[in-house]
């Protein structure tokens, strides 16, 4: 039986194993481990607070790393390009995302609030609060980023300057502690849910509004760990040259 390729280990950062191999996020996600906001974390620190089996875990990311090799499947890495294209590929991939999933889901939590208040009230309350808070946060984040944000960095790239770089990291400060609230909110949306289990009660529309939920979460961290762990990385990078 051929050996298997120990690529990762349990000493690297959650958010780098992800920028080299982003369907190891696939995995995070199923096991409940933070690789957007929490990307800075070791591996190991991140299975101990979930009390995971480590030799498991990165049994699983090795196997799926191999047979991704094997069948020389090929991805962007997204540290190798321009920044300028990692700005397209967030703007048309993650905020088109939003901007059609955000409204269309707000209604359907709102028809299922309505229809199941009596039976399920209490958690769907605090959802429809929840939600409505992240909704509100996303759209007010994703002008930020499309005004202010990625036209300074897109600018940077064609010519930089200290100057530049020190504005777009007080821009930059604020959308990182905004990618922290979204994930706290995030967190909570799937604890009150008991991880979006429909209750026997639960419609086709509650169901649905479930999935898209869910579908919400899965995006947004995909879209805080491309900025997160790779185009901010990449600037602090830049930065650290500059203050040389």
């Amino acid at each position: 039986m051929p050996t298997l390729q120990k690529k990762f280990n349990i000493d690297q950062k959650v958010g780098e194993i992800v920028a080299e191999f982003p369907k190891a996020s696939e995995i995070f996600m199923e096991y409940g481990i933070d690789f957007c906001c929490g990307g800075n974390r070791l591996l190991k620190d991140a299975l101990e607070e979930k009390n995971l089996n480590k030799e498991e875990v990165l049994n699983r990311l090795n196997k799926v790393y191999e047979e991704s090799v094997n069948k020389k499947i090929k991805e962007v890495d997204w540290r190798l390009v321009k920044m300028s294209d990692l700005i397209d590929h967030i703007i048309e991939k993650h905020h088109t995302f939003m901007k059609k999933e955000l409204p269309s889901t707000s209604k359907l939590l709102n028809k299922i609030l309505k229809v199941h208040y009596v039976d399920s009230g209490e958690v769907l309350s605090k959802l429809h609060k929840l939600f409505n808070s992240l909704k509100a946060d996303i759209e007010q984040h994703l002008v930020k980023e499309e005004e202010v944000l990625f036209p300074l960095i897109k600018e940077y790239e064609k010519k930089p300057s200290k100057e530049l770089l020190n504005k777009i990291f007080k821009v930059m400060n604020e959308t990182e502690d905004e990618h922290n609230t979204a994930g706290d909110i995030l967190k909570e949306m799937r604890r009150i849910t008991n991880d979006y289990k429909v209750p026997e009660t639960g419609c086709k529309s509650f169901e649905l509004t479930y999935e898209k939920l869910e579908s919400i979460e899965a995006d947004l961290f995909s879209h805080i760990h491309l900025e997160n762990n790779i185009l901010f990385e990449r600037l602090k990078e830049e930065k650290d040259k500059i203050n040389k």
